[in-house]
């Protein structure tokens, strides 16, 4: 959420800000209008105060020579202001409010650095790796290959559940676990993040502070009780608010965290999008990277992550691009995003396959998220970020693509054998 002062005094960079992010700008109109009555309330509060304490003095005065009548008077008039003020109160308390809910609607302000545009076709490359192999045959989908080798049953999955959920069988279970472990060891061993398991479900306060509520509610499968609770969009949600409502020492910063968890999405306006096969579905398999770090050091602390991310496409010999969002295209609470994007044979393009975030304090502070410095200093707000590392079920089908055979078999990334319990084919 954004900083109510820094609105108030940055109209014009925030008005900017929400035209570059393609983001109406109603809500600022109204936070104006809003602001502009709480400041009335408020001045009129003050002189009400002035003079009770006035008008205090005066009935002290009174009393002292004897003049009951005319001191009760003036009370009955402090009296009157008493009544006038705790109105007053109810109608800052309501702007105060409005005004929060207002923020709570308001995208995060993007990096002086990221690219204006509307949409993807603004985003720019700024790095690839590896090269896209060259097939002598003609290359197959990952769904033609998968229940060629019955690894993949769509079919089943669609009869138990519906459209957009799969189920893995035999070398393909297996594969999707390999990969699970494999990330997991690489995060924590290497680039010294703490293996965490959270919780599945969430309730409406977590969700909010990581700004899935209240703009992608109907993003969310929601548990019908009177719990509140939701399945978690991603590892994100449980993870960063895992410090929330918390003052942090600033010596014990940055943390790192890496979960494995399944992930939960509803696809609202997604239909027709990716309908074959695993790039786009309800149900998924997902490594999250959450940082915690002091402001100054985001910007560093975001390049490491995605350089996290993308190690685990260069030990798996999956070629990749490395691209920086647009403003129109860049997540709701992020300030500035990497994408890193696989290369998909079948289709002849990359697609996503992790997306990187700096948050900033925006998530921080719908989490009231805080650190202090040595020598007693005021609390802060902390810097969040988040990255998939990877997208599992993504990196399942970019490893059939990229190491089919031409008698329909994969090849098992060296890296992986030991996790496949030596296995170095499906086939």
């Amino acid at each position: 959420m954004l900083d109510l002062n820094f609105v108030r005094e940055n109209l014009d960079l925030v008005r900017q800000a929400l035209a570059n992010r393609k983001f109406p700008a109603d809500a600022l109109d109204r936070f104006m209008e809003m602001d502009a009555d709480r400041r009335k309330v408020i001045l009129e509060s003050d002189e009400i105060n002035r003079k009770r304490n006035l008008y205090s003095k005066e009935i002290g005065e009174l009393m002292k020579q004897g003049k009951g009548e005319e001191a009760k008077a003036i009370r009955n008039e402090v009296a009157e202001f008493k009544e006038r003020q705790a109105l007053l109160e109810d109608k800052r308390d309501h702007a105060e409010a409005e005004m929060r809910d207002l923020l709570a609607g308001l995208p995060n302000i993007p990096a002086d650095d990221v690219p204006v545009g509307a949409d993807e076709s603004a985003n720019v490359e700024i790095r690839k790796w590896g090269e896209p192999k060259e097939f002598g045959f003609e290359v197959k989908d990952h769904v033609d290959l998968g229940e060629a080798l019955g690894i993949l049953d769509l079919e089943r999955a669609t009869k138990i559940a519906g459209a957009r959920f799969a189920i893995l069988n035999g070398a393909g279970a297996r594969l999707e676990r390999a990969l699970v472990n494999f990330m997991l060891d690489i995060h924590t061993r290497e680039h010294g993040y703490t293996e965490t398991l959270p919780p599945f479900l969430v309730n409406r306060t977590a969700l909010f502070g990581t700004n899935q509520l209240p703009k992608f509610e109907d993003d969310l499968f929601h548990i019908k009780d009177d719990r509140g609770f939701a399945l978690i969009p991603t590892a994100e949600v449980p993870v960063t608010n895992y410090h929330s409502e918390e003052i942090l020492d600033a010596k014990d910063l940055p943390k790192y965290y890496t979960a494995y968890t399944p992930c939960f999405r509803s696809e609202a306006g997604s239909y027709g999008r990716d309908t074959r096969g695993l790039i786009r579905q309800h149900q998924f398999e997902k490594v999250e990277l959450v940082k915690i770090c002091l402001p100054e050091e985001s910007e560093n602390e975001h390049e490491k992550l995605t350089e996290n991310a993308e190690k685990i496409l260069q030990l798996l010999g999956l070629p990749y691009r490395t691209v920086v969002l647009s403003t129109g295209d860049m997540g709701f609470g992020a300030k500035k995003t990497y994408d890193i994007e696989v290369w998909l044979p079948s289709q002849n393009t990359y697609r996503e396959i992790s997306s990187c975030s700096n948050c900033g304090d925006f998530q921080a502070r719908r989490m009231n998220l805080r650190f202090r410095r040595a020598g007693g200093a005021k609390p802060e707000f902390a810097h969040t970020l988040n990255g998939s590392g990877l997208a599992v079920g993504r990196t399942w089908i970019a490893i059939l693509e990229n190491y089919q055979q031409e008698d329909g078999s994969i090849h098992i990334p060296e890296i992986l054998s030991p996790y496949m319990y030596g296995l170095t084919k499906i086939g």
